[in-house]
């Protein structure tokens, strides 16, 4: 892995700009052993690979929690089209991994998108590709967000309990606490209480 100093005589690389997000980065040092803000050059042919094990893998997250060998990026390339592309793959037997809300199960890949939002923990890894012209590297340069990246994708998780207009929620036996109470307003259609209906 060596530090990329571009200069306007060679070729545009192409950057998959990683940025990742733990609800507790603020008082665990999970970053300490990753090249923050740092284009990082490696060559198109080398699986990248993410996890807990410094040995196994190219970055490393100082997270006991992290597989040994979390997740696998590799670059090609197909006959329709000059852009490096990547794909995916989850390496944990234990650890669920998912990209745009889709699982990977183990060792299953997947193909990434110009912006994905992988998931695997607690963590979530928002990776942009900035397409370049280099066919055998390409950069890769990891940074910090302050928020979940799947808020800005619109990929939040779900609440598990449904949420009515009102703001109440639907956990009182099944029924709307509202309706076991009686119906607050009244309008021309049925409303139902009890399994009996009830007329305007």
């Amino acid at each position: 892995m060596e530090v990329s100093h571009t200069v306007e005589t060679e070729e545009l690389m192409t950057c998959l700009q990683i940025q990742l997000y733990h609800p507790q980065q603020a008082s665990r040092a999970l970053y300490r052993m990753l090249p923050l803000e740092t284009r990082h050059k490696l060559q198109a042919e080398d699986p990248v690979r993410l996890g807990r094990d410094a040995q196994a893998c190219t970055f490393v997250l100082a997270d006991p929690r992290v597989s040994r060998k979390q997740l696998s990026l590799q670059a090609y390339r197909t006959s329709n089209s000059p852009d490096m592309l990547f794909s995916v793959q989850n390496l944990s037997q234990k650890g669920r991994v998912t990209v745009n809300g889709f699982e990977l199960g183990f060792l299953e890949r997947a193909e990434l998108p110009g912006k994905a939002l992988i998931r695997f923990g607690e963590y979530e890894m928002l990776i942009r590709r900035e397409n370049g012209e280099a066919k055998g590297s390409f950069e890769v340069e990891f940074g910090v967000l302050a928020v979940p990246p799947s808020r800005e994708m619109g990929m939040a998780v779900p609440n598990m309990v449904p949420v009515m207009d009102t703001g109440s929620d639907l956990s009182t036996n099944g029924i709307p606490p509202l309706m076991s109470q009686g119906p607050m307003e009244m309008d021309e259609t049925i409303m139902y209480q009890s399994g009996r209906a009830l007329l305007p």
